[in-house]
């Protein structure tokens, strides 16, 4: 079986973490027996906040050099480029723009490689565009949260753009029974649970006991300022706690603000390459990431590998799916997080063999080996639902 795999966020030489999970999830289904290329839909025009800089015309520069064929992990990887509208007004339709020349690239990629799938990561624009594209291959959708929690609700005609993309999917792939409920409510009938994964390490890394870790975009639903917040009430009764902070984004400078005018020790180490990331975290004694709108959350499972504990948002789809090892928290409550911080880091003893619960739950539940399984058995179904539909006509 061949699958061709078409995502907006995806690793390349210019940013090799953007979307890593949808490649790790495309090398695990070829693990898992099938043949897989990737398409990258390539937005050239940059972001309007960089446009407001300096740095314009570099990151347009970046964007142009970009190689138009790469190779990951032994997957061929096809850059398609593609301009637009601003994200603001014209999101909904980054679809259409992208669909000709998605339509181009799929007609000479199909001659080398005859794909029998298209797996599309998110409704809008991968998997507008694919459906626009009028490829004759049946379509697995994943939604890994945006297309139900922000995109109908925040975009203009996102719900319209979100609908066409789910019914025409044959199968729809949600990355926690949350968001699988949000997608049933939209009618469609095929709806499946796949969790995105990580990978097991060896060992267990020796732990720092005063080092709690964040491992995150920053923006202002990541929540890392409840958790700076939290740290400041036990500074007095723990001034041993200090907060690791990896990932970068908009909110890192009044993150940065709010822990100088608390006096809260906080390291941030902006963007790291995944391994170096994965490796930081899984040194320190707990994961804490009180974000709210969570529909999955791959960080988590990827400390909790490591047989690091986690704190989490009560009400969220990803965490509330994720089970033991992780421990839940009202979201926006400093004080009640901190209450969960000090009940932790207060017995070593239990915080390890938390630890150790976290790791089993990731073993049986959250492995990239499961996830590339489910995926392909997701493709077979829908190969399967279209020759039966021909045999019906």
């Amino acid at each position: 079986m061949k699958a061709l795999v078409v995502a907006e966020f995806y690793p390349s030489e210019r940013d090799p973490v953007l979307g890593i999970w949808a490649h790790e999830q495309a090398v695990a289904a070829r693990d898992a027996g099938a043949e897989v290329e990737v398409v990258v839909l390539h937005r050239l025009v940059p972001p309007r906040t960089s446009l407001r800089n300096r740095s314009a015309l570099h990151e347009l520069g970046r964007r142009l050099r970009e190689p138009r064929t790469q190779h990951r992990d032994g997957l061929r990887v096809t850059y398609v480029p593609f301009v637009s509208p601003p994200r603001a007004r014209a999101y909904a339709r980054w679809g259409a723009w992208a669909a000709p020349p998605l339509a181009a690239a799929l007609r000479r990629i199909r001659r080398r490689f005859p794909f029998d799938v298209v797996h599309a990561h998110n409704s809008v624009p991968a998997g507008q565009a694919v459906l626009r594209a009028r490829t004759r291959a049946p379509l697995v959708l994943s939604v890994h949260g945006p297309d139900v929690l922000f995109v109908p609700q925040q975009v203009p005609g996102g719900d319209v753009a979100v609908r066409h993309a789910l019914s025409g999917a044959r199968i729809v792939l949600a990355n926690s029974e949350g968001i699988a409920n949000l997608v049933r409510r939209q009618g469609v009938g095929d709806v499946r649970v796949v969790h995105l994964g990580t990978d097991l390490p060896g060992g267990i890394e020796q732990k720092s006991a005063e080092t709690i870790v964040t491992v995150g975009h920053l923006v202002a639903r990541k929540r890392h300022a409840d958790v700076i917040r939290a740290l400041w009430l036990l500074r007095e009764r723990h001034p041993e706690l200090h907060y690791l902070v990896i990932g970068d984004g908009p909110e890192r400078g009044n993150l940065e603000r709010l822990a100088a005018d608390l006096g809260v020790p906080v390291r941030f180490t902006g963007q790291l390459e995944h391994a170096q990331a994965l490796g930081l975290a899984r040194r320190c004694a707990l994961f804490v990431m009180p974000s709210i709108d969570e529909a999955f959350g791959v960080a988590y499972v990827e400390a909790m590998a490591g047989g690091v504990p986690a704190i989490g948002a009560r009400g969220e789809p990803g965490p509330e799916d994720i089970g033991d090892g992780l421990v839940l928290v009202p979201p926006g409550d400093p004080e009640r997080l901190a209450a969960q911080i000090e009940d932790l880091v207060a017995e070593p003893r239990y915080l390890q063999e938390l630890g150790a619960v976290a790791r089993a739950t990731v073993a049986e539940r959250f492995t990239w080996a499961r996830c590339g399984t489910d995926t392909v058995a997701a493709y077979e179904a829908a190969l399967g639902a279209e020759a039966g539909d021909k045999r019906a006509i």
